[in-house]
């Protein structure tokens, strides 16, 4: 058949394809080492392995791979895994799923950094007796050939042997060499045979998977209560400012609440060019503290007034000091603001002056959010000539504060810096500091937020401040719990921040204050609050989400235990999480029917399922809201028509219930929420009922 006029047409410039018959028969090398197995779709793996996956010391991780191979050999997978400062591999058999699915788990008993793989060979000894042992029973007469061919894989066994195995192993190979085939069965089912042939296997033609990473941190890193406080208002005083030596009150009394981290904003000493006045007010009126974000003075300070100091209005570096080994003695940390700002007046600014973006005339631009300017901060230019210098220094200012005792450190704006940054610097300072945890706060696209983590920050911020109905708040933690971002995202609940008041709390009055309460601490591990939550503190800016005579601007005046504040209901929180295990893990969420689309219903649950919650909150801070919930029993242990119990932690109630469909009723002033932890019936005694 001719080709037609338009097959046969080319491409004006293009050759023709070379026909198939004149293609070069030898155009490369088969593989030196090619593999004999197939692993594949291997999990966890982040992004082909680029990121690791992160845990928890004394977590397991669960690894599954697709593997198999050409023929009918039988297969023998293993997981091997070592931490950094290891050099032999460990390792564990894999057992198969399904459809050439296989699984394992290792323990991560070390912090800092693991790898671990798959290894897969066709295992010859087992092939071959699953063969010799078919043809037995299929009645093949002839057998000779199979028993030599059996014996010569034992004998090299025997090489690989050591101690008495070898002469074991020897005298099984000779024995099979004059055995007759009717022994077969029982010599071939010796159980120290089998164990041996396993030990010494012939793994010369093993396929290994490329090694992945996780990182493993301290149990900090995935859950702790936070209680953020400006140290210059520790005192609640209007008219003038505290010192780190007044914060004990402060840390003690979030220390009664239960939290277990004390977060400071900025602590440097502050600019004094542009400084800005309350509420943002670009005139400073004597007295006025300045912001905590624009950092540096080289007027003040013994360390040159920038980054690697603090404000003489709070102290020296010895009170600091004094102030972490007091925090620390009282079982909790002091997480430090890492905010990359520079005020006109950082010593940066007169020492390093190419670090800053500069204008056409050589004036160093001030950071803008328009209509926002920010006359009081320089931002710095990550990719200025001098970079791995910049780089470098800041790097030295976290490695600093970690000599000072700090291990967590909340990183200000990290989306506005190079990715590549913060992956560096982050590898950088765990070499020395392994413990070290990072939060990132960035309010921002979730791709962005997603990779910082990916990359290093061991928390996020996250979008549940604005998550408010029961749709928002299914949909986005369904994607935080049951998604590949557990591997690497977790996520940090807080309610409010310095610049954050969100319209739920400003309209919804103390219940929305409660309801947010119960939601952030029982629905992540992580969570925290901006001081002044605990008090209902809610004037905001007209129209945005900001506070009125912002802490940020000028010294807070505060009654601590100001009528109407919610303390007690935050201690009870924070004692609830730390007896609970089930509320100490991020991926055990599921949420349960309510039939009112103003509650919410969910359950977590521990591992053995040996300590179960069911959380019930009103998402209506205005009115009362009730209706059936259904609790799914069998999912917990629990028969249909038998009893069982559900004791309220936040009140000490205990309610009976029979059957998943029950009808509670909340009011957003007095009972916002229910925190149950079940009891299930176990058996009975002297005719009553017993629950566990």
């Amino acid at each position: 058949m001719k080709d037609s006029p338009q097959r046969a047409k080319q491409t004006r410039g293009q050759e023709p394809a070379i026909p198939l018959q004149e293609v070069p028969a030898e155009t490369s090398h088969p593989p030196v080492d090619p593999d004999t197995v197939v692993i594949a779709n291997m999990t966890p793996c982040l992004n082909c392995g680029v990121h690791p996956v992160k845990r928890i010391v004394g977590e397991d991780l669960n690894v599954e791979a697709d593997v198999f191979k050409d023929g009918h050999d039988v297969l023998v997978a293993v997981l091997e895994w070592r931490h950094a400062e290891e050099t032999a591999w460990s390792e564990t058999p894999l057992r198969p799923l399904i459809n050439d699915r296989w699984t394992a788990t290792f323990p991560l008993a070390k912090q800092g950094w693991c790898e671990y793989r798959i290894s897969a060979w066709g295992d010859h000894f087992f092939s071959w007796r699953h063969e010799i042992l078919t043809k037995f029973k299929a009645g093949v007469a002839d057998l000779s050939s199979e028993i030599l061919e059996g014996s010569a894989i034992i004998r090299a066994a025997a090489k690989r042997a050591a101690g008495d195995d070898i002469r074991f192993l020897t005298e099984i190979a000779s024995l099979l060499e004059e055995s007759e085939p009717s022994t077969l069965p029982e010599l071939l089912d010796d159980s120290a045979l089998l164990a041996l042939m396993e030990v010494y296997t012939d793994r010369s033609l093993a396929t290994s998977s490329p090694a992945l990473r996780v990182w493993v941190d301290r149990p900090q890193a995935a859950c702790s209560a936070w209680y953020e406080f400006f140290p210059r208002s520790a005192s609640g005083s209007a008219e003038a400012g505290s010192t780190f030596r007044d914060c004990l009150p402060r840390v003690d009394d979030a220390r009664a609440m239960g939290f277990d981290v004390i977060y400071f904003p900025p602590i440097h000493p502050i600019g004094l060019t542009k400084r800005k006045g309350r509420n943002n007010s670009l005139v400073c009126e004597p007295g006025d503290p300045g912001v905590p974000y624009a950092i540096g003075n080289y007027r003040q300070g013994v360390n040159g007034g920038g980054h690697k100091d603090v404000a003489p209005e709070l102290g020296t570096l010895a009170d600091f000091a004094w102030l972490v080994g007091e925090i620390r003695g009282r079982g909790m940390e002091v997480a430090l603001d890492f905010a990359i700002n520079c005020s006109p007046d950082h010593p940066y600014v007169k020492d390093q002056p190419d670090w800053f973006f500069k204008r056409p005339d050589g004036s160093i631009k001030y950071a803008e959010n328009p209509p926002k300017k920010y006359e009081d901060v320089y931002p710095l230019n990550f990719h200025n000539p001098d970079w791995r210098a910049l780089w470098q220094e800041l790097r030295d200012v976290i490695r600093f504060w970690c000599s000072q005792g700090v291990r967590i450190f909340r990183v200000d704006n990290p989306h506005t810096k190079p990715v590549a940054f913060w992956e560096w610097v982050i590898a950088e300072v765990r070499t020395e500091f392994p413990d070290v945890i990072f939060l990132s706060e960035a309010f921002t696209r979730p791709k962005m937020m997603q990779t910082l983590a990916k990359v290093g920050f061991t928390q996020s911020y996250t979008y549940f401040t604005w998550r408010n109905s029961k749709f928002e708040l299914t949909e986005y933690l369904t994607e935080l719990t049951n998604t590949e971002m557990t591997e690497y995202f977790r996520p940090h609940f807080f309610t409010n921040t310095p610049d954050i008041l969100p319209e739920f709390l400003q309209t919804g009055g103390r219940p929305a204050f409660m309801i947010r309460a119960v939601l952030a601490a029982t629905l992540s591990p992580l969570y925290g609050i901006y001081s002044g939550f605990e008090l209902c503190e809610n004037t905001p800016i007209p129209g945005k989400e900001e506070y009125l005579d912002s802490e940020k601007y000028h010294f807070q005046g505060r009654d601590w235990n100001a009528p109407g504040n919610i303390k007690d209901l935050i201690t009870k929180l924070n004692g609830i999480r730390s007896e609970n295990r089930a509320l100490q893990k991020l991926s055990n969420l599921s949420f349960l029917t309510a039939e009112n689309e103003s509650l919410l219903f969910y359950a977590k649950s521990s591992e053995g399922a040996d300590n179960i919650l069911f959380v019930a909150v009103s998402l209506d801070p205005f009115h009362p809201q009730s209706g059936f919930v259904t609790i799914p029993l069998a999912d917990f242990g629990v028969q249909e028509n038998e009893p069982y119990l559900l004791d309220d932690l936040l009140t000490g109630e205990t309610f009976q219930w029979v059957g998943g469909r029950n009808f509670i009723a909340l009011s957003p002033e007095f009972r916002p929420a229910h925190i149950f932890r079940l009891r299930r019936r176990v058996g009975s005694s002297l005719g009553q009922d017993v629950f566990a």
